[in-house]
């Protein structure tokens, strides 16, 4: 199978055992939150090699992550830890259906600290496929530095690059800075994952047509657009089309379902599946991520992937 790199801000998170106000919960489940350790996590459990760059702050969070992606099957080799600053921390209400609120910690954590230095053990050449999401961009500058010149030598070395727009309003300054380095990054990917919203706001455009024909007349081979519970807009090399969601039945937590998308089509893509086919998966995927409580959780293993492709299949 592929061999994958992805980089990001793993948390330890901490999920409401009761629904109500975060500020009344007494109790709360540990589990571990990120954009990258979703998608690695994915990845993992269809069988291909990931290893996560990342810091980690020397507390006991930080070694629980660790363990965690360890357990998941994910190479932890590249994983520095900070003395000075702490693993970030993220706290999820629990709710019956939709999206939660969600209250995070994570100014000055341990992997906002990763710059250009952090990567002086990496051989690019040793790995495939390149995943990367908007989020460590906005961490800090070193971070941000960090993330374009990962996409830099990625290029150079022939590397294909996948990248998640994934907007954080709150971690920047402001709108137009978050625009201009998002669109920046995104104009040297081989394939991006907007979601519908996302794509207006960075664009200014509001048809999904238009969306991707501002990134591809940036050099951007591939948009797929994400339209959430209608499925997905796809357009590369001259060619578009739609793709149905796949049904759901109860919308239990939306967090990672982005993630989880990528997951369905970066995967297939790196084994060969036709576009059309890969984007098929990637609803698959988005959907068992939505009616599956926490952030990983509902992310499929192998068998049962290929088991819910084949009866999709003889459905359709």
């Amino acid at each position: 199978m592929s061999r994958i790199l992805t980089a990001g801000e793993p948390m330890a998170l901490f999920v409401a055992e009761q629904e109500g106000p975060l500020e009344d919960v007494e109790y709360f489940s540990r589990h571990v939150a990120g954009a990258e350790v979703n998608f690695s996590i994915g990845m993992a459990r269809l069988d291909h090699s990931v290893t996560y760059i990342t810091k980690l702050g020397k507390d006991p969070f930080g070694t629980y992550i660790e363990k965690f992606l360890k357990h998941n099957g994910i190479n932890t080799s590249l994983i520095q830890y900070e003395q000075q600053y702490s693993t970030g921390m993220q706290w999820k209400q629990k709710v019956k259906s939709g999206d939660p609120d969600v209250f995070s910690a994570r100014k000055n954590s341990a992997a906002s600290h990763m710059d250009t230095d952090t990567l002086k053990n990496l051989d690019l050449a040793s790995f495939d496929h390149l995943h990367l999401t908007g989020i460590p961009p906005a961490l800090s500058l070193g971070c941000r530095e960090m993330i374009f010149e990962l996409i830099k030598s990625a290029k150079a070395k022939g590397v294909q690059i996948s990248y998640d727009t994934n907007l954080r309003y709150g971690l920047w300054d402001s709108k137009d800075e978050m625009i201009k380095i998002i669109n920046e990054l995104a104009f040297q990917a081989d394939i991006i994952f907007p979601g519908i919203e996302e794509g207006r706001i960075l664009t200014g455009k509001q048809n999904e047509q238009d969306i991707a024909n501002f990134y591809h007349q940036k050099g951007v081979q591939t948009v797929v657009i994400k339209l959430g519970p209608k499925g997905a807009f796809t357009s590369s090399q001259g060619k578009s089309f739609y793709t149905n969601g796949f049904p759901v039945k109860e919308v239990v937590d939306t967090v990672g379902a982005g993630d989880a998308f990528a997951v369905g089509v970066v995967s297939a893509l790196l084994e060969g599946q036709p576009l059309d086919e890969a984007v098929k998966r990637g609803t698959v995927t988005g959907a068992l991520a939505v009616m599956s409580p926490g952030d990983n959780e509902g992310l499929p293993h192998r068998q049962e992937l290929d088991k819910i492709m084949k009866d999709s299949l003889a459905q359709s």
